[in-house]
C-alpha cells in the first residue's frame, strides 16, 4: 500500500506514468528525465523509482540501488557524450537546496562549470 509521501511525491508520480515528464532512459529500477528548470544544457535528473526521501535515509539494503543509480550516470555520460566532463549533485534537506523529497541525482554539463587554478584540464 502506497503512503501520503508516495501518492503526492511528483517524481514517484512521473515514475507511475500520472505525471509529465520528458524521459531520457528508464529501466525496472530508475528513471532518466530532463530538468524542468534546466541551468546548463545538459541537466538531468537520475531517480531511483522507490519512494528514499532522501540520502540521509539511504540503508545497507539500497547498496544494489545506489551501484545501479552509478551505473546508470555512467550509461548517461556515455550516451550524451559528456567526456569533457559533468557534475552530478545530491542535494540534502531543506538547507542543502532539496526541493523534491525523493533522493535525486543532478547531473549537469554541456558547458564550462566553474575550475580551480589547481584543477586537472
Amino acid at each position: 500500500m502506497m503512503d501520503a509521501n508516495e501518492r503526492d511525491c511528483i517524481f514517484c508520480r512521473i515514475s507511475r506514468k500520472e505525471a509529465p515528464a520528458e524521459h531520457v532512459y528508464e529501466d525496472e529500477t530508475v528513471f532518466v528525465i530532463k530538468d524542468r528548470f534546466p541551468k546548463a544544457p545538459v541537466h538531468l535528473l537520475v531517480i531511483p523509482r522507490k519512494h528514499i526521501a532522501r540520502i540521509d535515509v539511504l540503508s545497507s539494503g539500497d547498496d544494489g540501488l545506489i551501484v545501479h543509480l552509478f551505473e546508470v550516470i555512467r550509461i548517461i555520460a556515455a550516451t550524451y557524450r559528456l567526456e569533457a566532463g559533468y557534475r552530478i549533485i545530491i542535494n540534502s534537506g531543506a538547507e542543502g537546496g532539496q526541493t523534491v523529497s525523493h533522493l535525486h541525482v543532478h547531473m549537469i554539463a554541456g558547458k564550462c562549470l566553474g575550475f580551480r587554478e589547481d584543477a586537472v584540464r
